[in-house]
Order: C-alpha cells, then sequence, then structure tokens
C-alpha cells in the first residue's frame, strides 16, 4: 500500500527519477549538516560565548553595586571594562527596556535568555538597533547602568557562511550532475525516438551511442528493424507480385466473357470482378506498411470527402457527431483507406452507416457505425487478424471479401501511434469502429 501511494507522486519519465536519484542524497544531506550545524554552532558555541561575556559582566555589576557613588564606580570599573573592551555607561541617559532582535538572528535567540539567567537584574538586550554590537542596560542602586559589546563576543561571526558555501557547492555539483545525466540520458531519448517512429511508419537515421548498456540496446534495435523491414518487402514483393501475374489472366477471362454468347457468362463475369476485388484487397493490404507524407489539413474536410466518394457508390452513409475543426498533421491517403475499408465493412453488412469525428488534445478518433447484425465482443480479437472471415458473425450473403479490412485500418492506426477499437453501435444496433490516431 505503502510502494502504491509513492509511485503516484514520483516521476514517471527515466530523466525526472534519475533526477530524483541526484537530487534526494544531496538534499538531505544538506539538511542533516544544516541541523548538525545549527546545533553545535548555534547552540552550543553561542551559550558557551554567552555565558563566558555574562561572567564578566556580572563582575563589572558587582563591583558598581559595592561603590560608594558614581565617580568611585566609575573609577574602579573603567578599568577593567576598557580591558575588557566593554562600553560602560553610568548613569545611563537612554536604557534599554525590552528585548530586541530581528527575526532572522537565530543565534539571538539563545543569547538573550542566557543573559538574562545570569543577570537578574537586566532592564533589556538590543540585538536588532546595530547588528555588529550588543547593549544592555542593567538596574543598580547608583541608577542604570549600560554596558556596550561587540556581537562576536558572544556568537560566531558570519556564521551563514559555511552554509552558504555548502549549498553553492551542493548547487555546483548539481549542475555538474545534471549535465553529467543529459548527456547519458540522450542515446536512451534518441533509441526511444527511433522505435517510436518506427512503430508509426517512419524510419529515422539511428546510430548506437553511450554506454555499453545503451549500445546493445541500440544495436539490437537496430538488427530487429533490418529484420521486420526485410519481412515487410518480402511480403510486399510477394503479394504485389502474385497479384499482379494474376491481373492478366484475369484480363484475358474479362475480355473473353464479354465476346461470349455463353447464357453462364453473366454469373462467371460476376466471379471475375469479385477476384478482383479480391486482389485489389490484397495489393492494399501488401501496401499497408508504407504512408504518404504528411499534411495539415482539417480532418472534417477528409471525412465528407471519404462520406461523398461512397454516396457516389450507391453507398447509404450520413455524418453525424462531427467536434473539432482544428488542422492536424495526418496522412491523408493511409487515413482515407483505412476509413473506407471499415465503411466497406460498414456498408456490406448493413444498410446504412455513420461517420462521426472528434478531436482531443492527445487523440483523433473517427468512428464508423452501421446497422448490420455486428460482431460479438468474444470475437473481436479475432477479427482484426488478417484474413479472418467471421461467418457466423456477418451475413455473408451481404457480399464477400478476404477478411483483410480490419487488419489494414488496424496497422495503419498503429502505425500513427493509434488503435482500432471495435464496439457495440448505440444508436444504430450493429458495429462501431473507432480508429484511434495518435496527435
Amino acid at each position: 500500500m505503502t510502494v502504491d501511494w509513492l509511485k503516484r507522486y514520483t516521476p514517471r519519465s527515466l530523466y525526472g527519477r534519475a533526477a530524483l536519484i541526484l537530487l534526494l542524497p544531496v538534499l538531505t544531506i544538506q539538511l542533516v549538516v544544516s541541523v548538525v550545524f545549527i546545533q553545535r554552532l548555534f547552540e552550543d558555541v553561542t551559550e558557551q560565548m554567552t555565558g563566558n561575556v555574562a561572567l564578566e559582566l556580572r563582575r563589572l555589576v558587582s563591583m558598581v553595586e559595592s561603590a560608594p557613588d558614581i565617580p568611585d564606580a566609575l573609577r574602579e570599573v573603567e578599568p577593567l571594562a576598557q580591558a575588557l573592551r566593554i562600553d560602560v555607561a553610568l548613569p545611563q541617559a537612554d536604557p534599554v527596556t525590552g528585548d530586541a532582535r530581528v527575526f532572522y538572528d537565530l543565534s539571538g535567540r539563545l543569547v538573550l535568555p542566557t543573559l538574562r539567567e545570569a543577570l537578574p537584574e537586566l532592564m533589556g538586550v538590543d540585538l536588532a538597533g546595530d547588528d555588529k554590537r550588543v547593549q544592555l542596560s542593567v538596574a543598580t542602586q547608583l541608577g542604570p547602568l549600560g554596558l556596550s559589546f561587540d556581537r562576536n563576543r558572544v556568537s560566531a561571526s558570519n556564521p551563514h557562511q559555511l552554509l552558504v558555501i555548502m549549498v553553492l557547492a551542493s548547487l555546483l555539483m548539481t549542475v555538474v550532475a545534471y549535465l553529467f545525466l543529459r548527456n547519458q540520458l540522450k542515446p536512451i531519448k534518441r533509441l526511444a525516438d527511433a522505435a517510436q517512429a518506427f512503430g508509426r511508419g517512419r524510419t529515422l537515421p539511428y546510430r548506437p551511442s553511450g554506454a555499453t548498456e545503451v549500445r546493445e540496446a541500440g544495436a539490437a534495435f537496430l538488427d530487429m528493424r533490418n529484420r521486420i523491414e526485410r519481412q515487410m518487402e518480402q511480403r510486399t514483393l510477394m503479394l504485389s507480385g502474385v497479384s499482379h501475374d494474376l491481373r492478366t489472366p484475369l484480363t484475358r477471362m474479362r475480355l473473353g466473357l464479354s465476346m461470349s454468347d455463353d447464357p453462364e457468362s453473366p454469373a462467371l463475369q460476376r466471379d471475375v470482378d469479385e477476384m478482383q476485388r479480391m486482389l485489389d484487397a490484397f495489393l492494399d493490404f501488401a501496401r499497408d506498411g508504407t504512408l504518404d507524407d504528411p499534411v495539415e489539413m482539417d480532418p472534417a474536410l477528409l471525412l465528407q470527402d471519404v462520406a461523398e466518394n461512397a454516396r457516389r457508390a450507391g453507398q447509404n452513409v450520413e455524418i453525424v457527431g462531427v467536434a473539432g475543426g482544428d488542422a492536424v498533421s495526418l496522412h491523408p491517403l493511409a487515413i482515407t483507406r483505412a476509413i473506407e475499408n471499415l465503411l466497406g465493412n460498414a456498408t456490406r453488412y448493413g444498410t446504412r452507416a455513420e461517420l462521426g469525428l472528434s478531436l482531443g488534445p492527445r487523440a483523433i478518433v473517427f468512428t464508423v457505425e452501421d446497422d448490420g447484425p455486428g460482431i460479438p465482443e468474444e470475437m473481436r480479437t479475432e477479427a482484426l487478424r488478417p484474413f479472418s472471415r467471421l461467418d457466423p458473425a456477418r451475413n455473408q450473403n451481404r457480399g464477400s471479401g478476404v477478411g483483410l479490412g480490419l487488419s489494414i485500418a488496424m496497422d495503419i492506426a498503429r502505425q500513427h501511434g493509434g488503435t482500432l477499437r471495435l464496439d457495440r453501435s448505440q444508436r444504430l444496433g450493429g458495429l462501431r469502429a473507432d480508429l484511434v490516431l495518435a496527435r
């Protein structure tokens, strides 16, 4: 429970945690040294020095008390006071009444009670009038006795110097450690940026650098990226080659059927068209790893173009729930292909479809809903896999496919740092597909 409580307040980034690991010991050492320093110097040393001066002051007061008059008192006190470097005034014209010190005078907190304990006749002590002198008044039988001496006799001179030096040295070492830490974390940040960009379909130049462990991780990432790129290239070449080679015989078959008078020609022509659509789906799946250049545009305009193209194709499509109108960086061809695949599934298995758009501070969500049979919750993960055809879940009599539409949309969403969410449409009762893209 305690660990969970601490996790909520600790930094999440590696840089923040490293800075915390660096600063926490420094601050702890400063706090401990400051407490020990204040206790030893401001308390023990100050009390000892003030007690020594109080003995001298007590001796002068006793000499005044034993003198018969003021001239005799001054004649006896002044030689000793001069030797002790204490100024004496008898009687004092303006005696000090009450204690006075500035709020930041830490040693003054101990000087005042120590003097009052040693001199019961003390009228007042002034530590605020002159920060370099201590002025006090003592009540005697001959009148107020004024005493004044240097402040450094009761407290250490410039006691803050050690604290200032310690703070400045800590700040200097913190800056040096910060610069070193930043240089050590920079290769990790570069590796993270390269991995994130590759996950979104872009290849950034990257060269392993930094500590040995970071170099090993960078080299492993480059090997993984090269293997993935080779596999994607081989998949693209294979599907593109097969699809391209099949176009020629399909074209000959379509031409032959168009010139044939066989009554079965229309049915065969539909089969050829279906094979053509399947080849087009293979080609889309083969090139889904390549994204077009990003463009600053309004996603609502892109959604409107998709809806207009669908209406021209005879699909019952309506745009509802468009929120936000800011221009964002998008890959229009890839996103259009993903939305068209979702829209094609919606109109194939339902009678109508609705498109929606929502712009948030960190994500863009394109929504496609239909009134078809939908997909059961336990089969939605399977539906996102390539070549997956859920015959019990969707009405295959409405059209046919190869099970790549949702997979293509999912891959495009992942390349944009997002995902594809499937749910039940609350408004239409069919399937709701949310294409989530990171901003």
